[in-house]
């Protein structure tokens, strides 16, 4: 009696999985597939194009150059993405972007700092007992730093400029985060309200002293289907004519003792004068419609 009813309870089950993976199966097969952009504009899977006012698609990739602040410079090893639809102002030519559909606009790319915190030490005019405590802190946190730009606000591009290499091409608005065991995970350099904003430029750049201008390079243009993809090679974007603010939140509970220790190592604030980006990339732009219609 027992055995027939654990019997039936055994059928029972395998019945009910079995309908659970027929059902699974229908809705796999009923399930259309996911439309993305095919062949040459491939990249732009992020690009908002189901948005109607978005009228163009942008991608670019950093894969060498720099970031210099003063006497520290950040080689880009990791390679640094930057996509999003942008929406056209005809009057100044500006392209405004729209999130990437990731929310990742700009990819957040951790660069080493060559030194790491080697060089920290507490400033002079803290108390003795105080400096010691930072100085012993920093010397047993010495492990890799890392630094990574991060959007603060709605970046802008102005073709027109970049071919022309005159004035700003592209406006990033970011801060950079400091990141190791000792410096936790909230120690910025620069925020929402008080940004790091690269003007970046083809053109020649008109920094204060000590830095003298910088020249930036449009690249190889390569035109493709029929104009409505433009891809540029060898892409160089340049400014030394911002200023940086003063990091904060370094150091976790001893923000308030860490956070002198940072900046004057980095020496923040620094004015326009004393830092530098450097951005070599290949840049993609292509109408949202001609996206749209390749899926």
């Amino acid at each position: 009696m027992i055995r027939d009813h654990l019997r039936r309870l055994a059928g029972l089950r395998n019945t009910v999985l079995g309908m659970a993976a027929a059902s699974l199966l229908v809705l796999a097969i009923a399930a259309p597939a996911m439309a993305v952009p095919k062949g040459d504009f491939a990249v732009f899977t992020k690009c908002p194009v189901n948005n109607p006012e978005v009228t163009f698609c942008f991608y670019g990739l950093t894969s060498t150059g720099e970031f210099q602040i003063k006497s520290t410079k950040v080689p880009i090893k990791n390679p640094i993405t930057l996509q999003a639809g942008s929406i056209l102002n005809e009057e100044s030519g500006a392209e405004t972007f729209v999130e990437a559909t990731n929310n990742e606009t700009l990819s957040k790319s951790p660069q080493q700092v060559p030194g790491g915190l080697l060089g920290v030490v507490a400033p002079e005019s803290l108390p003795k007992f105080l400096q010691e405590i930072i100085n012993k802190l920093v010397s047993e946190g010495l492990d890799e730093v890392t630094a990574t730009a991060e959007l603060v606000a709605t970046p802008t591009i102005n073709r027109v400029n970049l071919l022309f290499q005159e004035g700003v091409a592209l406006s990033l608005p970011v801060r950079i985060h400091l990141s190791n065991t000792f410096l936790g995970n909230s120690c910025y350099i620069g925020s929402k309200s008080s940004p790091v904003t690269f003007n970046l430029t083809t053109g020649t750049t008109s920094p204060e002293k000590p830095n003298k201008p910088i020249t930036g390079v449009v690249g190889e243009l390569e035109f493709k289907d029929e104009f409505q993809l433009v891809v540029i090679k060898g892409n160089k974007l340049v400014d030394n004519a911002y200023s940086v603010p003063t990091a904060n939140g370094c150091g976790g509970l001893l923000s308030l003792l860490i956070n002198p220790a940072v900046n004057l190592k980095l020496g923040l604030p620094s004015a326009d004068g004393n830092n530098a980006a450097i951005l070599g990339s290949t840049l993609e732009n292509a109408t949202a419609a001609a996206v749209k219609a390749s899926e």
